[in-house]
């Protein structure tokens, strides 16, 4: 809930997410998630991100194919505001990039992200995206596309 429920993490959520309302909302969340696990062809996945100091579960990531054609993977990142800036997000998806490189077929995750949004931007660079252009091929609105290659992981 200190993720999904917040308003700020909301408000960058794909089109296809909300924000979370309540607890009973964010177990039905949870549930259908598990569902759905079970028919993603890895490395496609969901995974939280859980701080090893103490176990607290400080955000999500993700990588998921993105509509409509679901042929790209997406990365995928949500953390709590106040775990924000302590390279949880950086750690995760670096151990998570390379793991889906190790699967055949994957040569290339992308992140989509809303041009104001300026900390998903400054992720993705530190991530080590480079920035490949502008599209409306996803989610029906303009956003500015980054693409990791295993080489660039490599470097």
């Amino acid at each position: 809930m200190r993720v999904y429920g917040d308003e700020d993490v909301a408000r960058w959520l794909s089109p296809a997410m909300q924000r979370v309302e309540d607890l009973p909302q964010m177990r039905r969340l949870l549930a259908e998630w598990d569902r759905q696990a079970e028919e993603l062809v890895p490395p496609a996945g969901r995974w939280a991100v859980e701080r090893t100091s103490d176990g607290r579960v400080v955000g999500g990531i993700a990588l998921m194919v993105i509509p409509p054609w679901e042929q790209d993977l997406e990365f995928a990142w949500q953390l709590a505001p106040d775990a924000r800036g302590q390279g949880y997000a950086v750690e995760a998806a670096g151990v998570l990039a390379r793991w889906a490189f190790g699967h055949p077929g994957t040569d290339e995750i992308f992140a989509v992200v809303h041009a104001t949004n300026q900390g998903g931007t400054a992720l993705a660079r530190r991530l080590g995206l480079e920035w490949v252009g502008e599209t409306e091929r996803y989610y029906d609105r303009t956003l500015q596309v980054y693409r990791l290659r295993s080489a660039d992981l490599d470097a």
